[in-house]
């Protein structure tokens, strides 16, 4: 029997006694302005935005404060993260908007995940019959899809926004071109690259100025983005895909930039103008699942990421985790976790291509059939065999597992509010930190690695994958913005994270923590996560209970270190028009939540 909606939930009954609570558990807003200290709270009037940096939390703000909805100040926010965040996000890479229209109350997305060339096969990242070291496919011309980013965000304007693309890049061309300050997590992350970045003359000009790495304080300017987005803005996002942009990506590609001196060998990649006039994003409906009474929305197939949260909150459905004590309730989260991660290597691939069974992997009577496997006293022997949802067992499993391919976690994520009551959720990509490390000469922007989340090779020949390359393909992904309505239809709260594969078990402990736990949402976000996705151990943030942790261990879990998982953010609707944004408060230097009229 389903328990109803948890009444703190019910946006009418949402006090303001939970807004002292959260404000009770990190800093006070800060001033609303770019460039400005971080903070990982803000609460009041006329709209919300949450992402992982303040210059570009400011741009949504500014376009909110010039009577801008929630999708014109989600790409602003967008744009501006692919100056402040350039390893994370850009036009060179792609990514998944999920939407909340509050007139209509219905949920919508957008699928502008990156493709693979036309020419593609299965043996794409095959060289001499072998896959290829993964260190040698990401750096390279094979890895870059065909950018989704630019048309993502022209779709989103074109069907719900109010502005014009020139108008909501504006922002992001000035923080491009007068600079903004570099802190620590952007020097840590140039340092980590620097080796390969110094393959690409193009690249180490840009990121690693005068040959050094960039000073933490100092003012980091890009302007060639500028005059990209200046293009982009006169053009129209034409200029990628039938334009010289595109033809300098092209020509990027197919015969990448290196230092002849390096000795790096940045293997061509094969896209052409036709793979570029040929892309298309794709409007589509989310994911649903029912669960505590709540509508919980994501994105569809070719992300895993709907699916796969919607299977693990339908398996936990079962459990009273409010009432659960803390090792019962990770001891779930792991094990729910693990089950949906076995189903999602199975079964999720591009649609176009593949017979994703979306509706069954979502149903609650496969669910059933899969929480039956869980033990209380018993840890599940990983990697588990997939279930079948098209024919579900109790307690059932079909095919051998497959291990979930490696996904880069430097993406980002951001959330939106208006005044209006709309809502976005909306995470971006050009796969791991530093993407393909291969800048567009001239343009300001790294391309994509995405390619590299297909499958190299079938885990087992005997067993179909459906995450093999194939021409015009889609990789999977494991993006999961959601948007949680009530049972009027009514948003309560919005979320997504960053990290690769752990963005899926991010997204699903931080909507636990928040739903069942009680949590207020700043602490949702910062609490410290597990993530398991189908393997012998899980993965553990420091700063969980030495306590819990003994008990986990004692009936079979076992653990390894991950210093950080993921970089949430997310909005919550209170009453009165009144919006609480929430970030991380440490993770990726604590992120920034703003509102346009704070209140204390």
């Amino acid at each position: 029997m389903r328990r109803p909606v948890p009444r703190n939930l019910t946006v009418l009954a949402v006090s303001a006694a939970v807004v002292v609570s959260v404000g009770a558990a990190a800093p006070p807003p800060a001033a609303q302005s770019a460039g400005g200290e971080k903070s990982p709270l803000a609460v009041g009037y006329g709209g919300a935005v949450s992402s992982v940096d303040p210059d570009a939390s400011a741009a949504g703000i500014e376009v909110l404060r010039k009577g801008g909805n929630a999708v014109d100040a989600a790409v602003a926010t967008a744009a501006a993260l692919g100056v402040t965040e350039p390893y994370s996000a850009g036009i060179g890479g792609g990514g998944y908007f999920v939407y909340y229209d509050a007139k209509s109350r219905t949920v919508r997305t957008i699928d502008g995940r990156e493709t693979a060339p036309l020419s593609a096969d299965k043996d794409l990242f095959l060289e001499n019959g072998k896959p290829l070291a993964f260190a040698d496919a990401v750096s390279s011309g094979l890895s870059v899809g065909t950018p989704g980013t630019p048309a993502t965000w022209q779709t989103a304007l074109d069907q719900w926004g109010s502005k014009r693309l020139a108008s909501v890049l504006k922002p992001a061309e000035r923080l491009a071109r007068d600079g903004f300050t570099v802190d620590e997590t952007f020097r840590s992350q140039t340092a980590s690259n620097e080796a390969r970045f110094r393959y690409f003359p193009d690249t180490a000009d840009l990121f690693l100025p005068g040959g050094q790495l960039p000073v933490v304080g100092s003012t980091f300017k890009n302007p060639d983005l500028a005059r990209t987005y200046a293009e982009l803005g006169h053009k129209g996002v034409d200029a990628i895909y039938r334009g010289r942009l595109g033809r300098d990506i092209v020509d990027t590609v197919n015969k990448p930039p290196v230092d002849p001196g390096s000795g790096w060998n940045a293997r061509p990649g094969d896209l052409t103008a036709k793979d570029l006039a040929a892309y298309r994003t794709k409007l589509q409906a989310p994911t649903r699942t029912s669960y505590r009474g709540l509508g919980v929305y994501s994105m569809a197939p070719s992300s895993s990421g709907g699916t796969t949260v919607g299977e693990a909150l339908n398996i936990l459905e079962r459990t009273d985790l409010s009432k659960a004590s803390k090792a019962k309730y990770l001891h779930r989260f792991i094990e729910a976790s693990r089950i949906a991660f076995a189903d999602r290597g199975r079964w999720v691939g591009d649609p176009a291509f593949e017979d994703v069974p979306t509706k069954e992997l979502l149903s609650q009577r496969f669910a059933d059939s899969r929480e039956c496997l869980i033990k209380d006293d018993a840890v599940l022997t990983s990697p588990v065999a997939p279930g079948d949802p098209r024919d579900p067992a109790r307690c059932g499993s079909g095919d051998k597992a497959a291990p979930t391919t490696y996904e880069g976690d430097s993406t980002t994520h951001l959330t939106v509010a208006d005044k209006w009551g709309n809502v976005v959720a909306y995470t971006l990509t050009i796969e791991q930190t530093g993407g393909s490390g291969i800048t567009v000469p001239g343009r300001g922007f790294i391309l994509n690695n995405e390619l590299t989340d297909f499958s190299f090779a079938p885990a087992n020949p005997a067993v179909h994958d459906p995450n093999l390359p194939g021409p015009g393909k889609r990789p999977r992904s494991s993006i999961s913005p959601t948007i949680v309505l009530d049972r009027h239809h009514q948003p309560v709260v919005a979320l997504g994270s960053p990290g690769g594969a752990t963005i899926i078990t991010t997204v699903l402990q931080t909507l636990t923590g928040f739903v069942d736990r009680g949590l207020p949402l700043v602490d949702a976000i910062a609490a410290p996560r597990a993530s398991q996705r189908n393997a012998a151990q899980t993965e553990l943030e420091p700063g969980l209970d030495s306590d819990v942790r003994k008990q986990l261990e004692a009936i079979g879990h076992s653990f390894k270190a991950n210093p950080e998982i993921g970089a949430a953010t997310g909005v919550q609707r209170l009453p009165g028009g009144k919006w609480l944004a929430a970030a991380e408060t440490v993770r990726r230097g604590g992120g920034s939540a703003m509102v346009v009229r704070p209140v204390r």
